[in-house]
């Protein structure tokens, strides 16, 4: 047994021994080839790396052909090459889908995203006086417009917004806040910490499910800088609740000399009961708050907007110009390119023509009879093409997601896959491979794909990853 033993120590490090140098493997044609593309460092890292492993490997008297050691390298080079952020289609049927990058673009946010992106720029440059200028006044005046407020800014998202609003406006003070609506919403996101992190002190009142005017009333004090009303965002508590309007909480702040900021969330500018979404399901909306007298109104731009990640702060002069002061302003600006796409968003409503535009609005828009022309059409390529699936199109729901019209759906017409062979984990799996990846849901052990948030154009490329498989 030693001597079989030891025999074997000898022929593997006669393998490792005869294994090519690193020097070998870069000049190994297809190896040599990647010189263009990579740096020469990572070249020798990866090649060292593929040796090391081809070492632990050896098992007999002949080591791995060149020809094989070269094609790990390549793979390797090809995988970190790869950009791990890519474009996928979204056939979920979840319209603001977080995990897949919420609000797809128009055409136009594209182009003037591009744009900025390509050159120099007049971001904080004002080309009338030769002199510096401000960034936020390439958004101000069309936000301002679109909403009546008299002040407008914009930093990188809703939470920065909050953030900001909160450390201008209440540091070292109270802010009172209904107990239903000291929220978390996605990725542990959490109203309470917010308020720590601001230096502001929550003060909660009412109960999960009741709070009343006179909650707020009896909690202010002098040490009250703001109330606080959160949209929900994600979730609905329906059947013996109480909440109080904006416009009630309003004259409360007022007759108090306290400030009352509105958290909306998602940001919606068009009427929603347009879509069948009207009363109780109806999505709150930036200019009803301006109207009701909030002094300092936030929201997103990549949910119902259907912008770029931006928060976006609107209200009353003085507080807006309290908030441009704050340190953290410099530390939560957007850049060139989400400026250039919320201008060209915004103008969209402004032009009035949002719903054609906006693939947001378009996906929410889409009539079921239309779904279900599309989901057929697929069906039944999918159907000529492939012996290894069970193709059947029926009815289901499409969901808005992104904390926006929490609980409700819209009526939609799917494809519903069912491997004859694999199972259906498998399928969705295969999928995500391929390029663009295709992500859908998995119902009842069927993979289903909702036509509605697939744009037109990634169709043809959904049915030949399908019918690949």
């Amino acid at each position: 047994m030693s001597s079989v033993r030891k025999s074997n120590v000898g022929s593997n490090l006669d393998a490792r021994r005869r294994l090519p140098s690193v020097d070998r493997l870069l000049n190994a044609p297809p190896v040599a080839a990647l010189a263009e593309h990579v740096s020469h460092d990572v070249l020798v890292d990866v090649a060292r790396g593929v040796l090391a492993a081809a070492r632990q490997e050896a098992s007999s008297d002949a080591p791995p052909p060149l020809e094989h050691l070269a094609s790990r390298i390549v793979a390797q080079v090809e995988r970190i090459l790869a950009p791990s952020l890519r474009r996928v289609i979204n056939a979920t049927g979840i319209v603001l889908h977080t995990n897949l990058g919420r609000a797809p673009l128009s055409v136009a946010t594209q182009r003037a995203m591009a744009a900025a992106a390509t050159g120099y720029s007049n971001l904080e440059y004002d080309l009338s006086a030769g002199e510096r200028g401000s960034r936020h006044v390439h958004v101000e005046t069309l936000l301002t417009r679109l909403t009546g407020a008299e002040a407008a800014l914009v930093v990188n998202n809703n939470a920065a917004a909050l953030l900001l609003v909160l450390a201008a406006l209440a540091a070292g003070r109270e802010v009172i806040v209904s107990r239903g609506q000291a929220v978390e919403i996605g990725g542990g996101f959490r109203i309470p910490d917010v308020l720590r992190q601001s230096g502001a002190r929550l003060v909660d009142v009412g109960t999960t499910n009741r709070t009343r005017l006179a909650d707020y009333a009896d909690a202010i004090t002098t040490a009250t800088a703001l109330l606080l009303r959160v949209h929900t965002s994600n979730f609905r508590v329906v059947g013996f609740t109480e909440s109080v309007p904006l416009p009630a909480l309003v004259r409360l702040g007022h007759e108090r000399a306290v400030a009352v900021a509105d958290d909306l969330g998602s940001g919606c500018l068009l009427d929603t009961a347009r879509f069948g979404l009207g009363g109780e399901l109806q999505e709150p909306r930036p200019q009803d708050s301006v109207a009701a007298g909030a002094d300092v109104i936030c929201f997103s731009g990549d949910k119902l907007l259907g912008g770029p990640q931006a928060g976006l702060i609107v209200g009353r002069r003085e507080p807006l110009a309290a908030l441009r002061r704050h340190p953290l302003v410099r530390a939560l600006r957007p850049d060139k390119v989400t400026i250039a796409g919320l201008v060209a968003t915004l103008q969209h409503y402004q032009r009035g023509e949002a719903e054609r535009a906006l693939p947001v609005w378009q996906m929410i828009g889409a009539g079921q009879e239309d779904l279900s022309q599309r989901a057929q059409r697929w069906a039944a390529v999918i159907a000529r093409q492939s012996r290894t699936l069970e193709v059947s199109v029926r009815d289901a729901e499409s969901a808005i997601g992104g904390g926006s019209l929490p609980g409700v759906t819209l009526p939609t017409a799917v494809v519903s896959l069912r491997p004859r062979q694999r199972t259906v984990e498998d399928i969705a799996a295969a999928l995500r491979r391929v390029t663009p990846p295709v992500i859908g849901r998995i119902e009842r052990k069927a993979l289903l794909l909702d036509p509605r948030t697939v744009l037109p154009g990634d169709e043809p490329a959904l049915l030949a990853a399908i019918t690949a498989l």
